[in-house]
């Protein structure tokens, strides 16, 4: 491993250590259309590093977030999985929380409103913060108000200036795309009433690290999360974790429950996870050894099964035009020569080309259309519901080849 010259985007410690390099990338979720072909493809370093003061996992370049988000194609209520999620998170912190119609929640990039849609429901007051304008929009038309604006610590200001402080902020995949974290949780500080309390769902950087889910690397995640940096950072600011759970969404995602110091008991939950994060060896470099070879491992696999399938005279394809296909693609160089087309489900995709590779995504039925004898699952974290969803192309003879965290065939 390598040391970068740069800062821990944290602490401010320097000499963070280099785990993986990705080479140059695309945006992820830089969907092309045809006629934009001719045209010039940014692409950007992708390099993962850690911290070795906090040992927080970040990557070390970043894309101005005006550039990732103005438009966004991910629309979180094409996926029957996170609308149940979101629809039990909700039902269970308007129980738990006894919040009503003098209550206020707030959430932090609120896509289309496929989670504040229960609480309007319910007749919770609420308000949407999303900077995507074209989703902003789908958001307004379900009757949530919704905010374009990026979160930080001036917006948090202002919306307390105007009155509205949130008994409840919630952010579910997130708080690993804000770039300047100390600014981020300084916001959550100030917008939170007393007594109120601020959840976060991210994917945990154990599952990560431990399951070599190195495709969800692109230049939106900034940080990739353990506990054990995020105690100081909430510290930091005048804010206490007091909850955490580990829940299975997205390949292993970490719900963390946080609040001003002393306003909640602490758990048990918080100690025992820091702790087993100390026997994993979390706050070491030891730990993060081994990954970028793990990962050239699962190229090596994958590639090789691919080229022997179309060296059979198989015809493959791929499903999920997903932020996590477009990294396994381009680093692995998987493209028109192997993979006819991309399904996926979201109309806002179909008829564009996945960034770097220029496959064209097409709508699901291709796949009982085409007849390709294996799909390659690129968004392999709702296997399950993609593999319930494509029955008839599985009766048909189709396969599945899942490519993280092991090749295998379904």
């Amino acid at each position: 491993m390598n040391t970068t010259d740069r800062c821990c985007r944290s602490c401010g410690a320097p000499d963070r250590v280099l785990i993986l390099d990705l080479g140059t990338q695309p945006l992820a979720n830089n969907l092309l259309r045809p006629e934009d072909l001719d045209k010039p493809e940014p692409r950007f370093p992708l390099r993962l590093a850690v911290c070795p003061r906090c040992w927080l996992l970040q990557i070390t370049d970043l894309v101005p977030p005006v550039t990732l988000f103005s438009e966004y194609l991910y629309f979180s209520s094409f996926s029957d999985a996170m609308l149940q999620h979101a629809r039990q998170a909700a039902e269970r912190y308007i129980r738990e929380f006894h919040l009503g119609r003098h209550s206020f929640v707030i959430e932090i990039a609120s896509n289309d409103g496929y989670l504040l849609q229960n609480f309007v429901a319910a007749g919770v007051p609420c308000l949407g913060i999303e900077p995507a304008s074209n989703i902003a929009r789908v958001a307004r038309q379900k009757g949530i108000e919704t905010l374009e604006a990026f979160f930080g610590l001036d917006l948090a200001r202002r919306l307390v200036t105007e009155g509205r402080s949130a008994d409840l902020v919630l952010g579910n995949n997130v708080f690993a795309h804000a770039p300047d974290t100390n600014d981020f949780v300084a916001g959550l500080a100030t917008l939170l009433r007393p007594g109120g309390r601020v959840i976060l769902e991210f994917p945990y950087g154990v599952d990560f690290i431990e399951r070599t889910e190195f495709d969800t690397i692109y230049h939106e995640h900034v940080f990739y999360f353990t506990l054990t940096p995020l105690i100081p950072l909430f510290q930091r600011h005048g804010l206490e974790i007091f909850h955490v759970e580990r829940i299975p969404i997205h390949g292993g995602s970490l719900r963390l429950f946080a609040g001003r110091r002393g306003d909640h008991a602490v758990s048990r939950s918080v100690a025992d996870l820091l702790a087993d994060e100390q026997q994993r060896g979390v706050a070491s470099l030891g730990y993060y050894e081994g990954f970028a070879g793990r990962v050239a491992r699962l190229k090596t696999e994958l590639c090789s099964l691919l080229r022997d399938l179309k060296a059979r005279g198989q015809r493959l394809a791929a499903y999920g035009a997903a932020a996590k296909g477009s990294t396994l693609l381009n680093y692995y160089g998987i493209g028109r020569e192997t993979l006819d087309f991309v399904a996926d489900r979201s109309p806002y995709k179909q008829g564009r080309l996945m960034p770097g590779v220029h496959l064209p995504i097409r709508p699901p039925s291709a796949l009982l259309e085409e007849r390709p004898d294996y799909t390659l699952l690129l968004a392999w974290n709702f296997a399950d519901e993609i593999l319930a969803q494509q029955a008839a192309y599985r009766q048909a003879g189709g396969r599945f080849i899942l490519p993280v965290p092991e090749v295998r065939v379904v």
